[in-house]
């Protein structure tokens, strides 16, 4: 299903890079999958099997308006070979394939307590700076690190946590006895 994914993103992706509407695209299938997560009888008419292609093509006409008609037909192609249920995972590769594009880097920080607004800049220029990349930056608050910051750029971890430092320590005194 993985691989379905990336095969019906990358066709979306490069249709939309193509037209110049690699934004647009990707702000409209978001809001049409987060109406399919939110609305349960608009998913379950969407992914059942009990209506045909045709009628969930009149039921996406009626229930979407003003959509980019690339994303409408790719929506049909969907609907037509029975790939719907994939659409999730488009989404998240097409927004890949964006952040790709773009040179956006997501980076997660991690720390015991909320972060003050001009930490979280300076890591963010910082990150920017060493990468070149525009950085998406999120906070999250975990009592588990302690003290100091976990920070996850793309698919690396800086663990610089006091937790990490002592268990590095421990794992020391014990190797040393």
């Amino acid at each position: 299903m993985e691989e379905l994914a990336r095969v019906y993103s990358k066709a979306l992706f490069q249709s939309a890079q193509e037209a110049g509407r690699l934004d647009v695209v990707r702000d409209q299938l978001d809001t049409f999958t987060e109406a399919l997560e939110k609305n349960r009888e608009l998913s379950f008419f969407f992914f059942s099997p009990y209506f045909s292609s045709s009628e969930k093509k009149a039921g996406l006409d009626r229930a979407v308006t003003g959509a980019e008609r690339l994303l409408m037909n790719f929506l049909y192609v969907l609907l037509d070979r029975h790939r719907l249920p994939v659409i999730y995972r488009v989404r998240d590769q097409y927004r890949k394939l964006w952040e790709e594009e773009n040179k956006v880097l997501n980076v997660e920080v991690t720390s015991a307590i909320k972060l003050e607004t001009s930490t979280l800049d300076e890591i963010r220029t910082d990150v920017e700076d060493k990468t070149g990349c525009k950085v998406s930056l999120t906070e999250t608050v975990d009592d588990n690190v302690v003290g100091g910051l976990v920070l996850r750029v793309g698919n690396y971890v800086f663990d610089a946590s006091i937790r990490h430092q002592l268990e590095r320590l421990r794992k020391q005194v014990a190797k040393a006895a």
